[in-house]
């Protein structure tokens, strides 16, 4: 695929065929800028077809290896493309790809290296179940007191990220399954700067099971904790920079 651009929108999809559609082609009207790459997590229903036939680059994974090693994917094929920045975001809809300016505009201006797309840094009237909130606001808590910023919303899979950024995330380090608060903190770590950006979300579609649900909702935080002391012991680095988030041609 021709690049065209200095921003990747990274896609992972699992079973999306019956919303990816709608994803892209939402794409295509407010950010024609911005190249396209979905990573087909062993999807069981037509969604690569779905995304060949909007023209749009697709990398299918054999078999499902999970949310985390999707977006890792994602990563890989943007630094093989030279890409200056990454923005993530979920193929069920829930995130509106008209906000992508926004989440662009610190790291393009040089104040940040991660944007986070917050629902909750201002009102949005976003409501979540009380478990899910309690969880939010408990690793919020955690990565705080874990020597990293003040994260209102940091399961969010919205952010844009800087070339250091998604280059760091193609570490080994980086969890397969689920990329939150430990890679937060990760980040925070090695010296990359995050802010929230206030974006407004829709609820999860009816049918799209979240990958908190169900027993995951008992190993994820279980996980979360582990993952995220293992990334406190980690050594802390130097801002990491580049040419392009220092502001130089």
């Amino acid at each position: 695929m021709s690049r065209r651009g200095d921003t990747l929108a990274v896609i992972p999809a699992f079973n999306e065929s019956a919303r990816v559609d709608a994803v892209l082609s939402r794409l295509r009207v407010v950010a024609p800028k911005v190249d396209v790459v979905v990573v087909d997590d062993g999807s069981r229903d037509d969604t690569a077809a779905r995304v060949r036939a909007h023209g749009v680059a697709v990398v299918s994974h054999p078999f499902n290896l999970g949310y985390g090693a999707a977006l890792q994917t994602g990563y890989k094929w943007a630094v093989a493309g030279g890409y200056d920045y990454v923005v993530q975001l979920d193929a069920d809809g829930q995130h509106d790809p008209a906000d992508i300016p926004r989440l662009l505009e610190p790291l393009k201006a040089g104040r940040a290296d991660v944007a986070i797309g917050s629902r909750f840094v201002e009102p949005s009237g976003y409501r979540m179940g009380w478990m899910r909130d309690a969880g939010r606001r408990l690793f919020s808590a955690v990565l705080r007191l874990s020597g990293g910023p003040r994260i209102s919303d940091p399961t969010s899979g919205f952010q844009a990220l800087v070339r250091p950024a998604f280059e760091l995330g193609t570490g080994d380090f980086f969890p397969s399954d689920f990329p939150d608060v430990d890679v937060l903190l990760t980040l925070a770590r090695h010296g990359l700067r995050l802010v929230e950006v206030p974006v407004r979300m829709a609820p999860n579609a009816g049918t799209h099971v979240s990958m908190h649900a169900g027993l995951r909702t008992l190993y994820y935080p279980y996980k979360m904790l582990l993952a995220t002391y293992r990334s406190a012991l980690g050594p802390a680095m130097p801002r990491r920079t580049s040419a392009v988030a220092k502001g130089e041609p």
